[in-house]
């Protein structure tokens, strides 16, 4: 495993987030949702698509808070234009969990 500095971890901006809309994605290669997550006033409303419906309803995401990667840039999926990455964690079967605070936070909360 490679190391990296303080400075160039705190170069990937993490921040929370609530998720608002959930949606179908039938566009996409694997099964995914797409995402409108409030990443708060500064960052704002940014849609992200999210391969988690092995494990995940429309319903439990709605209202969700989860960790997102704000600073990477978009990627089109289909004809989905993602512009955050949402964070979990990839299990060996392929299942994700996401990430998400313990408690809620602000929305646009950054990762220390």
């Amino acid at each position: 495993m490679s190391t990296i500095t303080w400075q160039e971890f705190e170069q990937v901006d993490l921040r929370a987030g609530t998720i608002i809309r959930v949606d179908d994605f039938p566009k996409a290669r694997k099964p995914a949702f797409k995402l409108l997550i409030d990443l708060g006033s500064e960052i704002g409303v940014k849609p992200s698509s999210a391969q988690i419906t092995k494990r995940y309803t429309k319903e439990q995401l709605l209202g969700k808070q989860v960790l997102c990667v704000v600073n990477f840039p978009p990627k089109q999926i289909a004809d989905f234009r993602s512009e955050v990455l949402t964070t979990g964690f990839v299990l060996p079967d392929g299942e994700v969990i996401l990430t998400s605070p313990d408690f809620p936070v602000p929305n646009g909360t950054r990762l220390a």
